[in-house]
């Protein structure tokens, strides 16, 4: 860390502030906060799918030592307001799915706990359930809206007459299977009842959202509620939005005379409660000139969301700004079943989508004879696809040819199954990558002028992808300071109020916000502020931005081995370039692309929470059924970005990078397992047993 000003402002390296506490475990997570004399609950959740509770028999619980109250619909809060039916908890007696919270015992011990909701008998009514996902179903329906403000269905022209006249066209249906977030730090709250009001102290990704949710259910105003959560270890969007453990864990506290009540989920109860990404059945259909000029693009979505509440997610809108195509169509169909509530997992829509769209173009690149980079270039838009508004920035040819020459793509044999080491095939593929580059509005930060320092105060979030750091970055060059003269304060719903840590947006909202608030202070009192000078200041909405279409764009380039006897595949080495603005710490900024690409390789060749239509519940739902790669399973991933600043996102001139490093990876393995072997996998994850006949 250097003495000149603005050392480690913006694009500058410098390692994590945070690193030393949470190397020397004094960075508190939920459950790790000081508390006088607190008290520890544990859920009990319904073991049938469909149905209603008959009888609750708590007796051989409350008779345990260390046994203080046992919660049930009998004796549970009335809450003040239902609408959402997720939180919406032990206000009755109907089960909508297997895992549903009806009661949690609370102890002294978080293991009489334990044990002591295992000893309450439960006796039930079964109804018969409905819980598999079918493209067939008569009963899909169109949703309103999709995640993200989307329309559920567009159409640009004549698709189906495109399609029938095509020289050249495929038409395919691509699966990805029902995958969960596994966050390192499971889901946990702590509850406490005080004079004041309520203080939470949660693994959240948005205090100020936790806040907003959970008050209005107690009939409390905003300033009796207090979310604290200056450390949470990962989220990949299941902590974006409050899920029913936290409203369990209040009623909890209403029971203990103001002892703060501990609630974590095991994680086994994480694949019940705290979200998943839906599985799809998508269809593409696309149609092009024998050059490769892509006429028609239809990308149609079928996936599930709970009779509980319904999360529609975006999963054909990256087919929207892909690749230029005069006839085009979107559309997402829903089937409502008796399963847990799905949510946000990192680069929703855009993720499984991705996997689809980039498959769907590598096979017509099969179908023309054409290279698959050349068939993206060529059709590569001028003007955003469907709403004809220009990008601000769009990088993915720069990716696409940096992405090549770094791979050594030009040495590519395009036949399938043409390399061969050993036992090994040998294969290469491509895919691009999109998200949007977003900027929530709401965010307000604090600057003060303290002695020498200056402290910046916002209800940002540090998940794990490095906002201690960053943010302080964004302050000190907005205020033309050294790094460490700012004091950063956030992770706090008493702070400025902040959007959640997701979709993304979180760096460029946060740092707007800041940026706002720098400015002010120095136009409010000049270069040389006095001690104790402040300001308050809500990022302002640029007007201009929506004239423009705003995303970031990536590349990603992936060599697979197959071995010929065992089918075993391997992945030694990914090469992947984005476009994504002005990089505010190239350190942090290679982590969040490698973990999103490490994501994106087990979303292809590992993870799915295996349904059991019979029980009603995912079976592998622990980390020693539910597969993950280790450091053995990734190679050497090679991550750069092209340089670009986008004046029109945001001040820094810079777009999120926490998801689109997941966005088309999977396609990629995809892409080179066919090339490798000549088999295409068309569903997710891919197995030993798809190639082993062709093998």
């Amino acid at each position: 860390m250097g003495s000149a000003p603005r050392a480690c402002g913006i694009g500058a390296s410098p390692t994590r502030v945070d690193g030393p506490a949470k190397l020397r475990g004094r960075a508190p997570y939920a459950l790790e906060h000081p508390l006088t004399d607190p008290v520890h609950a544990h859920p009990i959740q319904a073991s049938i799918t469909r149905g209603r509770i008959r009888a609750i028999d708590v007796g051989a619980a409350e008779r345990m030592d260390g046994v203080l109250a046992v919660l049930t619909h009998h004796n549970a809060p009335r809450l003040a307001h239902t609408d959402d039916k997720e939180l919406s908890i032990l206000q009755d007696t109907e089960i909508a799915f297997r895992g549903q919270l009806i009661g949690a015992v609370v102890a002294t011990g978080p293991e009489v706990a334990r044990e002591a909701a295992a000893r309450v008998r439960v006796t039930y009514d079964e109804s018969p359930a409905d819980v598999v996902l079918s493209a067939e179903r008569a009963d899909l329906y169109t949703p309103d809206v999709l995640d993200g403000g989307f329309d559920s269905d567009t159409t640009v022209g004549d698709v189906d007459a495109a399609l029938a006249i095509a020289p050249v066209g495929i038409d395919h249906t691509y699966t990805t299977p029902m995958v969960h977030n596994n966050p390192m730090e499971p889901h946990a709250t702590v509850a406490h009842l005080t004079d004041e009001g309520l203080v939470l102290f949660d693994s959240t990704q948005g205090p100020h959202v936790v806040a907003a949710t959970i008050g209005p259910l107690f009939g409390l105003p905003p300033e009796r509620v207090r979310v604290i959560a200056p450390y949470v270890g990962g989220g990949f969007g299941s902590k974006g939005e409050p899920h029913a453990h936290i409203v369990l864990a209040v009623m909890a506290a209403t029971l203990v005379g103001g002892r703060p009540v501990k609630l974590p989920l095991t994680r086994q109860q994480l694949f019940a409660l705290a979200g998943y990404r839906t599985p799809t059945i998508q269809r593409i259909r696309l149609g092009a000139h024998r050059d490769g000029t892509l006429t028609a693009i239809a990308h149609d979505v079928v996936e599930q969301v709970s009779t509980v509440k319904a999360y529609a997610e975006q999963t054909a809108v990256s087919s929207r700004v892909m690749y230029a195509a005069a006839n085009r169509r979107t559309s997402h169909r829903l089937a409502a079943l008796d399963v847990p509530v799905s949510s946000w997992m990192r680069a929703p829509g855009h993720c499984p989508g991705m996997f689809a769209g980039e498959t769907a173009m590598d096979e017509l690149a099969v179908a023309l004879g054409m290279d698959p980079i050349a068939l993206r270039v060529h059709n590569e838009p001028e003007v955003d696809p469907e709403s004809g508004r220009p990008f601000s920035s769009r990088g993915l040819v720069d990716c696409l040819r940096a992405g090549a020459e770094r791979f050594g793509w030009a040495d590519r044999d395009p036949a399938p199954r043409a390399r061969r080491q050993g036992r090994w095939l040998v294969g290469s593929g491509v895919a691009a990558a999109t998200y949007p580059a977003q900027v929530s509005g709401g965010n307000s930060a604090r600057v003060r002028r303290s002695g020498d320092r200056y402290e910046v105060e916002i209800d940002a979030m540090d998940i794990g992808t490095g906002t201690w750091t960053t943010l302080r970055q964004i302050a000190a060059d907005a205020l033309a300071v050294d790094f460490d003269r700012i004091e950063l304060r956030i992770g706090d719903s008493r702070l400025p109020a902040a959007s959640v840590a997701g979709g993304s947006s979180g760096m460029a909202s946060w740092g707007s916000a800041v940026v706002a608030a720098a400015r002010a202070l120095r136009e409010r009192y000049g270069p040389y502020p006095d001690d104790g000078a402040e300001v308050t200041v809500e990022a302002p909405k640029d007007p201009e931005r929506e004239n423009f279409s705003t995303h970031a764009f990536g590349a990603h380039f992936a060599e697979v081995r197959v071995d010929v006897d065992t089918g075993e595949i391997r992945v030694p080495r990914v090469v992947a370039v984005f476009g994504a603005g002005r990089i505010i710490n190239p350190r942090t900024a290679r982590s969040q692309f490698l973990g999103g690409i490490t994501m994106g390789i087990s979303m292809a060749l590992w993870e799915e929470s295996l349904f059991d239509p019979r029980l009603g519940q995912v079976v592998n739902h622990d980390l020693a059924g539910y597969h993950i790669p280790v450091n053995a399973d990734i190679g050497d991933i090679d991550v750069s970005w092209v340089e670009e600043h986008d004046a029109h996102v945001n001040p820094m001139g810079s777009k999120g990078i926490g998801e689109i490093g997941i966005v088309g990876s999977a396609a990629a393995v995809g892409n080179a397992v066919y090339h490798a072997t000549g088999v295409r996998v068309r569903a997710l994850p891919i197995q030993v047993e798809d190639l082993l006949d062709a093998l």
